[in-house]
């Protein structure tokens, strides 16, 4: 729209203009070093701009809702052209968006966003791939302003690893060096560039074509803007977050397709389809009945999108029933009529409301629908039936027994066929039908490495089961009576499950199966152990032990999971006091394995028996808010009466909520009355509260007895009745607020003042009562007494409390390092020789460390060579790996 060159105003207030090439067009507002940069220094969005405002001699002021930018043009003349222009931008920019906001923050959902070094900067970048863009940022919070550094068309761009951490993004005008953090992290930014890549070489044409449809410009479930993903099947265009839950549906239910890359796929008569249903059709059917209360937006979350499309589509909760609905005879005889019409909404709601695809005609000519659509000339009809033939409303009856009834059939469609099964010394055989006298196919039990029960209608049948080869085949079979299936199951277990493992067989297991794994101090060589995972716990029947062994992965550690092909795939869980390697040899059921251990790992609900959990029972999301507090905040001035800032609280609560386990708060990027707030709001939000529902008025009561003794005594009572982490839970609260009223006169928050902060949260009440912030006092007050806390322990408070203080003091007065170790590390073997001292940040992997020996003592690397790091202990009389993404400290 306009280009010049303008003097800009650096943002700390110097008075030293810098001159700079400033463009602007309908989105942004970006200046450049000089006019042959293909990078700009900084942009700013146009639908972020508040005011333009003249200020001055030439100068002019760009007024966003966050921030100021002064230019200085050469003329009074030139800047009030620079001011009427960015005007009237501004002022189309806001006519044309769908829903105006007072931020300038991107409104297209980032693919990947984080922290990466760039080389060139001192500090990292928050970096964003978004569609077809690399969008790099100065930090989080310019990002959420909108405010960035500069962006990068993926059409030119091409990625390449560089090195460990390092990788290449290169365009005909520069190349980006990035470094991620670890070559996990390397490899999963390589990937989401490429992929953005490949968005931005896509074919548009079939999108603009789908598009031309007004209805189909914002997404079909949430409204955002531009879909390119879209359900052939249901005819309806969807974003890419709402295509990855449909996804989820089974393609039984919904068959995803991309407009810009599956290109085959969109044939002149599906493409007219979308033309004459499209979203607004579509959802005339599917969504006649949406409460508010339940629809989404763009900015959802993939648990409310994955709630919100099951409804939507799998359960048909908002659709407009048909008047025929429930008489199946009648809803397929008027499927029969409409396919020979122009009707493709009737279709639709017939198909939809339950009449059969293939349903007889009575017609010998023409026996299906389809053949019906055929001989009239419907072309869009037979369309519309070719992608639902599959889209079935019920699957096949399933079972066991000789004279019983039938079994079902093989992975990779989920589009069941219906087989008879027997189950006989160790072969699962399925035939054609009860009368076939040679079987379609065998399984041989000793080829069986696992067996998974699969949540209801994961495969558009109610209740399915897979079983894993050692051939890295997959076998899909189906059931509609629950019982028959876990009949089905436990009968196949015990034919492959060996004898020493049978007590899994008692549990009412999702997986089960046989891995490779190492543990304890013999780590030469993988054993053969078995695995049933319940719910949030994984059961192990190790060959040298007598009874199976339960895990409880909510209180994992650390789950890092690589692939090494030429000795298998291996996956680490770190548990309290021990570390287990698990290692399978075949790809595709060890994927499965890993993935179902990350979802046991993680937060299931929101009481908090659900929650991810350290060593002592306590969530660990409360662990880390109070160990952030208690390093960093403890002699911060309104700790927990000071709010922070609600958009920073309600992220990370999200972030720790998600995956506490991954969420590392460091000093700098996290306030500590942001984490304060995360801590309260967590307490407040909390499903059946702290003290639960049942006893928490019995509390309250308590604070009426007027005898302390007795009061004491009663309040342990109480502790006794809570379940096992409400009571570690409370106890580490009250421990962590006994800490803080210690500190009261630098933070001015004594025990008076957390009661009445925290009493109304604990207690979920609106604070007019004060006996919750009674019963807080009354912890806090005689916290000792209550928790029965020794001597020792309270020995060892005040020690980690004065090593943290005397940390900060140093830290704070610049004298060393805080966290920084020197440690003696020796190369092969422990001599004089081959030592050297290294500093070592408490982030610092083995990996690192090895390589950081290795470079010192020109170590060249072969290809065949393996480095570890091994930890010893002082004496010398045991010794252990590290994994390679193990901190060291």
């Amino acid at each position: 729209v306009r280009a010049g060159w303008l003097d800009k105003n650096p943002p700390q207030g110097s008075y030293i203009y810098q001159r700079r090439w400033v463009k602007l067009d309908a989105e942004h507002l970006r200046y450049f070093d000089s006019e042959k940069d293909a990078y700009s220094k900084r942009f700013i969005p146009v639908s972020s701009i508040s005011r333009i405002t003249s200020v001055g001699d030439q100068k002019f002021e760009v007024i966003t809702h966050n921030r100021n930018f002064v230019f200085r043009a050469e003329s009074d003349a030139d800047r009030n052209e620079w001011i009427r222009t960015l005007q009237q931008v501004a002022e189309e920019r806001r006519r044309t968006l769908m829903s105006p906001s007072c931020s300038g923050a991107p409104t297209e959902l980032p693919d990947r966003s984080g922290f990466l070094e760039l080389r060139g900067f001192k500090h990292k970048l928050f970096v964003v791939v978004a569609g077809d863009k690399v969008l790099l940022y100065k930090n989080a919070e310019d990002y959420r302003l909108g405010i960035g550094i500069t962006y990068i068309e993926m059409n030119v761009g091409n990625v390449k690893e560089v090195d460990r951490r390092g990788f290449d993004l290169t365009t005909p005008y520069r190349t980006f060096s990035f470094a991620a953090d670890s070559e996990q992290e390397k490899e999963e930014w390589v990937e989401a560039m490429q992929q953005s890549i490949a968005e931005a070489l896509s074919n548009s044409e079939v999108a603009e074509r789908i598009w031309a449809l007004e209805s189909n410009r914002s997404c079909a479930d949430c409204g955002s803007p531009k879909p390119d993903w879209a359900s052939i099947n249901l005819c309806v265009v969807i974003c890419k977050r709402c295509a990855g839950e449909h996804r989820g549906l089974g393609p039984s239910i919904s068959k995803v397709r991309s407009l810009k890359m599956d290109r085959k796929v969109w044939t002149e008569e599906l493409i007219q389809l979308f033309h004459h249903i499209g979203n607004a059709v579509a959802n005339q059917f599917w969504a006649a009945n949406v409460p508010p209360s339940e629809s989404i937006g763009p900015g959802s979350g993939s648990q409310e999108r994955r709630r919100f499309l099951t409804a939507k589509y799998r359960e048909g909760k908002y659709r407009r029933y048909h008047p025929l609905f429930g008489n199946q005879e009648e809803l397929d005889r008027a499927l029969c009529a409409a396919v020979t019409t122009g009707d493709l909404a009737e279709t639709q709601a017939l198909l939809f409301c339950g009449a059969a695809v293939s349903c007889a005609t009575g017609d010998p000519q023409c026996p299906t629908p389809l053949a019906l659509a055929q001989r009239s000339g419907q072309r869009l009809q037979m369309e519309f039936l070719l992608h639902n033939r599959s889209s079935g409303r019920r699957g096949p009856v399933l079972g066991m027994g000789s004279s019983g009834p039938i079994a079902s059939p093989l992975h990779p469609v989920a589009e069941f066929s219906r087989r008879w099964c027997t189950l006989q010394d160790g072969l699962l055989s399925y035939y054609e039908s009860d009368r076939s006298a040679a079987p379609n196919g065998e399984l041989r039990a000793e080829e069986m490495v696992c067996l998974v029960h699969n949540a209801p209608h994961a495969h558009g049948i109610e209740n399915t089961f897979e079983v894993y080869m050692e051939s890295e085949r997959l076998y899909l079979f189906g059931l509609e009576n629950p019982d028959s299936a876990r009949e089905w199951l436990k009968s196949i277990a015990k034919s492959f499950v060996h004898p020493c493992a049978e007590e899994l067989l008692a549990l009412d297991f999702e997986r089960i199966g046989r891995l490779h794994y190492k543990g304890g101090l013999n780590l030469e060589r993988a054993k053969e152990g078995w695995f049933a995972l319940v719910g949030s716990v994984l059961h192990v029947c190790f060959p040298d032990s007598e009874r199976q062994e339960p895990l409880q992965l909510r209180k994992l550690q650390e789950l890092c999971a690589g692939v090494w092909w030429r000795i298998g795939s291996r996956a680490e869980a770190r548990l309290p006091g021990r570390t287990l390697y698990i290692q399978g040899e075949r790809k595709l059921d060890f994927l499965g394995w890993v993935q179902a251990i990350q979802k046991a790992a993680g937060s299931s609900g929101d009481t908090l028996s659900e929650q991810q959990l350290t060593e002592a029972d306590v969530p660990l999301l409360v662990d880390r808010c109070i160990d952030y507090i208690t390093q960093c905040g403890l002699t911060s001035e309104g700790i927990y009466r000071k709010s922070g800032q609600n958009s920073k609280t309600t992220s990370l609560l999200e972030m720790l909520r998600r995956d506490a386990r991954s969420v590392r708060l460091k000093e700098g990027e996290h306030h500590v009355d942001d984490v304060a707030n995360t801590l309260k709001r967590f307490f407040r939000d909390l499903g059946d509260g702290l003290f639960t529902r049942r006893w928490g008025p019995d509390w309250m009561r308590a604070t009426a007895l007027e005898d302390e003794e007795l009061k004491i005594s009663e309040y342990r009572r109480l502790l006794g009745t809570l379940p096992t982490v409400n009571r570690a839970t409370l106890k580490a609260l009250i421990n962590h607020l006994f800490r803080v009223q210690r500190f009261s006169g630098e933070n001015q928050m004594n025990t008076h003042n957390l009661a009445i902060v925290f009493g109304p949260t604990l207690f979920q009440m609106d604070g007019k009562d004060y006996k919750a912030g009674r019963v807080v006092e009354d912890l806090i007050s005689h916290y000792v007494k209550i928790f029965n806390v020794n001597d020792q322990e309270m020995k060892k408070q005040q020690d980690e409390i004065t090593a943290i203080m005397k940390m900060r003091e140093a830290a704070s007065s610049g004298t060393q390092q805080a966290g920084d170790f020197i440690c003696t590390v020796y190369l092969e073997e422990k001599k004089t020789e081959a030592e050297q001292h290294v500093k070592i940040p408490a982030t610092m992997t083995a990996e690192e460390l090895t390589f950081e020996i290795l470079d010192r003592r020109k170590v060249v690397m072969k290809e065949k060579d393996y480095w570890s790091c091994y930890e010893v202990n002082e004496r010398e009389e045991a010794e252990r790996p590290l994994h390679y993404s193990e901190k060291v400290l």
